[in-house]
């Protein structure tokens, strides 16, 4: 009809091209051509729905005893075999799991949000407060992490033990002390983020209509810098999974009654030689866990950095 306006018009008008996508959509459909990120996605996935479902539905539990079926190999029975007391050992890995990949989330939520507050203030200021947190950030950065680990779960696991409960409060400690050593990389990321986007012309823009310095981090600078950070948390994820699996395994994590798969690891090292599967499914899940969740890190970074074309 004569003076209608054609639809394709309408949409350029709006700054809509027709067909287009979202930036997570199309952030999503870049993940998905990075073939090892998107099925180890499902792998992760799989394990996690494992470890939240399987003691609802296996119908052995972590403290069922049967001294005659001690060390078994794996059966139909006992699909992963047994330990040194006839405990089914799918069921201790299943219980397991769940605190190993919590202590992992927990840890990196921790790590992220004190990286990114830091890295963010440190970013934006200018002068002594970026000079002093980033001297704080160094400082962090020199310490070496394992003596430190072990010398603090020494120091407060009684004490913690004592008000929260042996598995709260050791919950609470590892959290704390992995995600306490894991945020400096992610405050050094945020503040170089910042430093790059706080001169764009959309953040001048902004400053320029009278946007205030909380408002533009807020609003323009924060959501555009966290692509990186994804990224990161994930590493972080499998990082602190490798850190609790490590402190467990030289007997500083969980209580022996509490199975994590790095405790099952260490209460398996007496018996390699007659029961080598006590040791290879917690072993495997570990590296099933962190290697999936690289992957994962490697296809987000790619589908996040608009420079690489997939």
């Amino acid at each position: 009809m004569a003076g209608s306006t054609p639809a394709s018009a309408t949409a350029s008008a709006l700054g809509k091209a027709p067909g287009s996508a979202s930036p997570w959509a199309e952030a999503w459909r870049r993940f998905k051509r990075h073939r090892l990120a998107y099925w180890s996605l499902w792998v992760l996935g799989f394990l996690v729905l494992a470890v939240l479902l399987g003691p609802f539905l296996w119908p052995l539990t972590i403290s069922d005893i049967d001294f005659k079926a001690r060390l078994a190999s794996p059966s139909m029975a006992h699909p992963m075999g047994t330990d040194d007391l006839g405990r089914d050992l799918l069921a201790r890995m299943l219980y397991g799991g769940r605190i190993s990949l919590a202590v992992g989330l927990a840890a990196m939520l921790m790590a992220i949000t004190v990286g990114v507050i830091i890295g963010a203030i440190a970013g934006i200021s200018r002068g002594w407060v970026d000079a002093v947190l980033m001297w704080i950030t160094d400082l962090f950065l020199s310490l070496p992490q394992l003596p430190l680990l072990l010398l603090l779960i020494f120091l407060f696991r009684d004490p913690l033990k004592a008000v929260f409960g042996p598995e709260v409060g050791i919950f609470i400690l590892i959290v704390v002390v992995i995600g306490g050593f894991r945020w400096m990389p992610v405050a050094r990321l945020v503040r170089a983020q910042f430093f790059s986007l706080r001169e764009k012309e959309f953040v001048e823009a902004a400053r320029a209509l009278g946007a205030s310095t909380s408002r533009q981090v807020v609003r323009h600078i924060l959501p555009n810098s966290l692509g990186p950070v994804i990224v990161a948390a994930t590493i972080d994820v499998a990082a602190a999974i490798i850190a609790e699996s490590t402190l467990s395994f030289l007997g500083l994590g969980f209580p022996p009654d509490i199975p994590t798969w790095g405790r099952i690891l260490f209460d398996s090292k007496d018996y390699l030689d007659i029961a080598v599967h006590w040791a290879l499914f917690p072993g495997l899940a570990i590296f099933v866990t962190v290697l999936t969740i690289n992957f994962i890190g490697d296809g987000l970074r790619d589908a996040l950095d608009p420079r690489r074309v997939l």
